[in-house]
């Protein structure tokens, strides 16, 4: 609700008056160009940081005085850059639930398309984790995370050709249900969204359904 950013006040605003309605359960999509202001409208999303001016809402709540933990709880982030910790692959995964069984743990790894990989690693789920398989890593980490709204941030941008049908069948299965917002450079990949946001120079240019 007239939302603006600037990362440090003398560097000046990157959002200006930006509004949005996100309504439960359905499919939002962020594009335009980079630099646009896209990834930072989701992370004020998900409560990384606080917004300069106006306020946003979860549920008519200002995620303000929404506890963090609380806030985690509803929100999963997935990113073309997120975070691996030096551990093992089984306990990178279980990171989206603590107390997830190995059982739920492999589950929802064959479910984001990950399972085979992983068994061919040395120690299969016992491997210490790399960089190369970041992508399905994170999102079975947010399957097992199981939470009602999900975040997708150019979640497919560094991913080759061959392994983008598994990633996308995984993230239709992650998101199916959920509040989705997704943040995408080609067009093509979020043509069915209920809503399509351009983002250019931090405001929102235009909204509405592929068809407007």
């Amino acid at each position: 609700d007239h939302v603006s950013f600037a990362y440090k006040q003398e560097d000046g605003e990157v959002l200006h008056d930006v509004n949005l309605d996100i309504r439960p359960g359905t499919v939002t999509a962020l594009v335009g160009p980079s630099g646009s202001g896209k990834s930072t409208i989701a992370k004020l999303i998900a409560g990384f940081w606080d917004v300069t001016g106006g306020s946003v809402a979860l549920g008519g709540v200002d995620l303000r005085k929404i506890p963090l933990e609380q806030l985690n709880r509803q929100i999963a982030y997935v990113s073309q850059d997120n975070y691996l910790f030096d551990r093992t692959v089984r306990d990178n995964i279980r990171m989206g639930r603590l107390n997830a069984t190995d059982a739920e743990v492999e589950a929802v790894a064959r479910a984001a398309g990950c399972d085979d990989f992983i068994r061919q690693l040395d120690q299969g789920y016992d491997t210490i984790c790399g960089g190369g398989e970041k992508q399905r890593i994170s999102i079975a980490r947010a399957m097992l995370k199981d939470v009602p709204i999900v975040i997708l941030d150019e979640a497919t941008a560094s991913i080759d050709p061959e392994n983008e049908a598994v990633i996308q069948q995984a993230i239709s299965r992650l998101t199916k249900g959920k509040t989705l917002i997704v943040i995408a450079h080609r067009l093509g990949t979020v043509a069915d969204a209920d809503n399509i946001v351009v983002v250019e120079g931090g405001r929102i240019a235009a909204q509405g359904k592929q068809e407007e």
